[in-house]
């Protein structure tokens, strides 16, 4: 991902939040999400990022960005674990079944297990059955953990996913 994605990214996350999360969390939330702020969000978090986080976008054949993920090392509070974490992977709406997302996942598992971690963890939305399914049928398995995500006062439910990693 480079500086001219964000305002790209920025759209594609949005979207995503928007489409995914419509009756998950307060609409409120989701109609005040703004894409400029997002995308400054976006250049300011890739401007300082270091190695340990990885942007990856992926393009159609005509070569207009559709999706975005991003991952990286996981924290247990403060603390770094030997395990990676998937921060965020969206597609745009009009590209969902598509392969995009399972091509931007595949793309992260392996650079994570390249990169020596044991395990890919993630958090989803626990009430988001077509994550869940996306991600289960990716290896993922739910690991009991669940800690609550406040928008607006409404908490909403997130639930931590693992998968093994190949050596």
């Amino acid at each position: 991902m480079a500086l001219a994605d964000c305002d790209r990214v920025a759209e594609i996350r949005t979207g995503g939040w928007q489409s995914a999360y419509r009756g998950l969390m307060p609409q409120s939330y989701l109609d005040g999400l703004s894409v400029a702020e997002d995308a400054e969000r976006r250049r300011t978090y890739l401007a300082r990022a270091d190695d340990s986080v990885v942007n990856l976008v992926a393009e159609d054949d005509g070569g207009e960005l559709v999706g975005w993920a991003c991952h990286g090392p996981y924290r247990d509070g403060e603390v770094l674990t030997p395990d990676a974490e998937l921060y965020a992977i969206y597609v745009h709406p009009e590209h969902l079944g598509r392969g995009v997302g399972q091509a931007l996942l595949a793309e992260s598992v392996e650079r994570c297990a390249r990169a020596g971690h044991g395990r890919l963890l993630l958090w989803v939305l626990k009430e988001n059955g077509r994550a869940r399914r996306f991600y289960e049928r990716a290896g993922f398995l739910a690991d009991g953990a669940e800690e609550p995500f406040e928008v607006e006062g409404t908490v909403v439910p997130e639930v931590r996913y693992a998968r093994a990693l190949p050596r």
